[in-house]
């Protein structure tokens, strides 16, 4: 064996009777609550919120000189992310496969595809996201290849068919990670909170599929056989059961009896368990109350709010690991000495109201520190001339002036 370890190898070293692996040979359902979590609603709209997220947040390029910050418009790398980073998808396509990889499978993985020969060899072409199922990351530890615990990635395409990435070939975008070098799924984290959800889910759709009737206890006074026992209970489930039967006369023949004996959404505190389950998953995730639609303690006030603390709490630690990675290994050693980093727009989501926004600029601008230009640049406007130049009140003088109006005052009055 080439390499000494496989991370992917050493997840699961060892299986009990209880193991979803063992279950699945054995054709047995453990819970009957399907494996596909995304099928879970909360679940899938904590995906959504995070993927749609990430994905409207323009991926812009800058250069941090002597004279402060400004765009790298020129730059090749420029379009090639804000716009179209291979020739499949749109940079908004791009990130959102790349934000659910990285939700769901713990890690996402982008090959950095670039020019081979020629004088533009190293010229970056396009970053292609890799299907997570067939990736697998080793690492050299005994140096074999040359380098002490270099890192690979093995992307098996088919059956005949392997190709073998360096660490600098691909991009290594990771949730939380124990090793820094894998990232953990949250489905498997909060695999049994998910699970409860789903189980509720799928009780009230039993529920309503019932026509929103009790199951319940036949009674009856006598012997019966096995077969007769069947062929009541299918009698009475078929008269019963189903929401064309909702609110209609249930025929109970002699000796028979029906006795209820489901106990309801209240008693059994359903609405309870089923909302704890939504607020687990969604702190799992960093999503807001407010953000999965359930408004019962926001105000207008405190949803701004919560919106600031979604940014900070949780896309800002996303977005800088997003931007660290792409700065490192998309950028030569000389650019990266040149100022050159890659940064997220994250105007549209900590972007105010008109009337506050024009009050800050208005403060901004008379107080000497923004352009007019600078403001105009935020709200999507054209530059104009001089518009560069910095402006302040002329009430204003240096500190070190201060009381030379009173001196000079004086001396007029002498």
């Amino acid at each position: 064996m080439l390499f000494r370890r496989n991370v992917e190898s050493e997840k699961r070293t060892s299986y009990s009777l209880s193991d979803e692996e063992i279950l699945k040979i054995f054709n047995i359902d453990a819970d009957g609550v399907s494996e596909d979590k995304l099928k879970q609603a909360t679940y899938f709209s904590c995906f959504r919120i995070l993927t749609d997220s990430i994905s409207k947040l323009p991926l812009k390029m800058y250069q941090e000189n002597k004279e402060g910050i400004e765009k790298a418009n020129d730059h090749y790398l420029y379009n090639l992310l804000k716009l179209r980073p291979n020739p499949y998808m749109s940079s908004s396509d791009f990130w959102k496969m790349i934000e659910f990889q990285r939700l769901d499978k713990g890690h996402s993985i982008v090959y950095i595809d670039t020019i081979k020969r020629g004088r533009n060899a190293g010229k970056i072409k396009g970053l292609y996201p890799l299907e997570m199922n067939k990736v697998e990351v080793w690492i050299d530890n005994a140096g074999i290849i040359g380098k002490d615990n270099a890192i690979w990635y093995i992307y098996k395409q088919d059956k005949n068919t392997e190709f073998k990435f360096k660490s600098d070939q691909v991009l290594h975008f990771k949730g939380m990670t124990r090793d820094g070098i894998t990232g953990l799924s949250i489905k498997d984290y909060l695999k049994t909170t998910i699970e409860n959800a789903q189980s509720g889910e799928k009780y009230v759709n039993n529920y309503f599929k019932n026509g929103l009737q009790a199951t319940g206890l036949l009674q009856y006074t006598g012997n019966i056989s096995k077969e007769d026992e069947n062929r009541m209970r299918e009698r009475f489930e078929k008269m019963a059961n189903g929401l064309k039967n909702a609110h209609r006369i249930l025929p109970v023949p002699t000796p028979f009896s029906f006795q209820p004996i489901t106990p309801s959404m209240v008693d059994s505190q359903f609405l309870e368990i089923n909302e704890l389950s939504i607020r687990q998953i969604a702190s799992g995730f960093g999503i807001k109350p407010h953000q999965l639609g359930n408004l019962d303690r926001s105000t207008h006030t405190n949803i701004v709010e919560q919106n600031k603390e979604f940014y900070i709490d949780t896309l800002q630690p996303i977005l800088t690991m997003y931007e660290q990675e792409l700065t490192w290994k998309l950028l030569l050693q000389n650019e990266l000495e040149q100022g050159y980093f890659f940064r997220f727009n994250v105007d549209s989501i900590l972007r105010s109201d008109i009337r506050t926004r024009y009050e800050a600029y208005q403060i901004g601008v008379q107080s000497g520190f923004l352009s007019i230009n600078e403001v105009r640049d935020k709200e999507n406007l054209s530059s104009k001339e001089e518009g560069n130049q910095l402006i302040c009140n002329g009430n204003m003088i240096p500190v070190s002036m201060a009381g030379e109006q009173y001196k000079k005052n004086n001396t007029q009055n002498e």
